[in-house]
């Protein structure tokens, strides 16, 4: 009876063994074929990429990843035309820079009154270092605001290196302050032949539009440096003269027709009075000359308040070749007759080199030789 009954025992576990094992193999069919179907359907729409009827079917994607190494960017890669491709996002624009205001008439910042000595030795590196925002040739621009004019200060030059370290270092400061936009030109005159103040300053012109666009032109002598910053280096509605009240004289305008050391013109008003005299060989009478083209051209000179065009002179003995012009007087006296004829519009002269140090342009010239004086009795020119 044991026997039996054991008998039927193992007959049922081999039931149930083989039913599991067919429940198992069925399973595994199942899934195999589940498996088999898609991925025969993808590589089939690789193949094809169309319906039987030549037109794309409805888009179901299937990706197997059974596979340890297959990751869906293998498919992407693969089959990156089953994909609908991804906008690249738009790059955005940089930002429009806030435009600058205008730079005020009266700037802020400005001291008034300065001291002004020359017995401190000055070296160009230390201007240098003083001036860190004045780039190649002596050019400067605000950074915070915009200036109406674009300003050219020339300087007629010869041998007076020190005193331009002076020039440079009390100067950049103060035009800086101003606000002004400028670049600075020395217009050296090459040789030992007679000095000629005003073709030097033609010079400078011609050379500084070159340059630039320049519409404002400061003419300066070296030796001169402004004891105010409020004297404002820019040019005005009629031709300015700036240094009215020098200490040589007293800080007094020497005579009501003076128009020396330091002066300034808008390109349309230097113009208008064909420029400075060329024929002014030797010391004085070429600022006179100028006075009376601009007086000749119904314009006048603007001053500014005497406690402001205040200046102080550097101390020198008179160059060489600089000597007194004896024929002045005679030529200031033909102004009206000679200025159409001598000026900028006759000039003529050799450029030699054109150097852009870190505080000023350096431009080295050829102006040619005064013409022989006359014989005593004999009229020049004509006059």
């Amino acid at each position: 009876m044991s026997r039996l009954m054991l008998g039927r025992t193992l007959e049922r576990i081999c039931k149930a063994v083989l039913l599991l094992c067919l429940v198992h193999f069925l399973i595994m069919m199942i899934l195999y074929f589940d498996v088999y179907s898609q991925h025969f359907d993808i590589f089939s729409r690789f193949n094809n990429g169309r319906g039987a009827n030549g037109s794309r079917g409805p888009h179901h994607y299937y990706y197997n990843f059974s596979r340890s190494n297959t990751t869906f960017a293998n498919y992407v890669a693969t089959a990156d035309h089953l994909l609908p491709s991804a906008k690249p996002e738009a790059k955005q624009p940089p930002p429009t820079p806030k435009p600058l205001p205008p730079c005020p008439e009266i700037p802020h910042g400005l001291v008034g009154r300065l001291l002004i000595e020359f017995s401190t030795p000055i070296t160009l590196e230390r201007v240098q270092r003083e001036n860190p925002n004045v780039t190649e040739g002596g050019k400067y621009t605000p950074s915070d605001c915009r200036p109406k004019q674009k300003v050219a200060i020339i300087i007629p030059f010869r041998h007076r290196d020190n005193h331009l370290k002076y020039w440079l270092h009390y100067v950049h400061p103060i035009l800086r302050r101003q606000k002004i936009d400028y670049g600075i030109f020395i217009i050296n005159q090459l040789g030992e032949d007679t000095f000629n103040r005003a073709k030097l300053l033609n010079v400078g012109y011609t050379e500084a539009v070159k340059d630039a666009e320049y519409d404002c032109f400061i003419f300066s002598d070296v030796d001169l440096i402004p004891m105010d910053d409020r004297n404002l280096y820019h040019c005005y509605d009629q031709p300015r003269h700036f240094a009215i009240a020098m200490d040589k004289f007293g800080f007094r305008l020497p005579y009501a027709g003076y128009f020396g050391g330091v002066s300034g013109l808008s390109k349309k008003q230097f113009l208008k009075i064909n420029g400075f005299p060329n024929e002014y060989w030797g010391w004085g009478g070429e600022d006179d000359d100028i006075y009376n083209r601009i007086t000749l051209n119904g314009m006048k000179v603007s001053r500014p308040d005497v406690r402001i065009g205040r200046y102080r002179m550097i101390k020198h003995e008179r160059d060489k070749h600089n000597e007194p012009n004896p024929q002045r007087f005679t030529k200031i006296q033909n102004t009206k007759n000679t200025m159409r004829k001598d000026g900028i519009s006759s000039l003529m002269y050799r450029v030699v080199s054109v150097k852009k140090y870190p505080l000023y342009t350096n431009i080295s010239v050829e102006i040619g030789k005064p013409p022989p004086r006359p014989m005593k009795g004999q009229r020049a020119n004509g006059f």
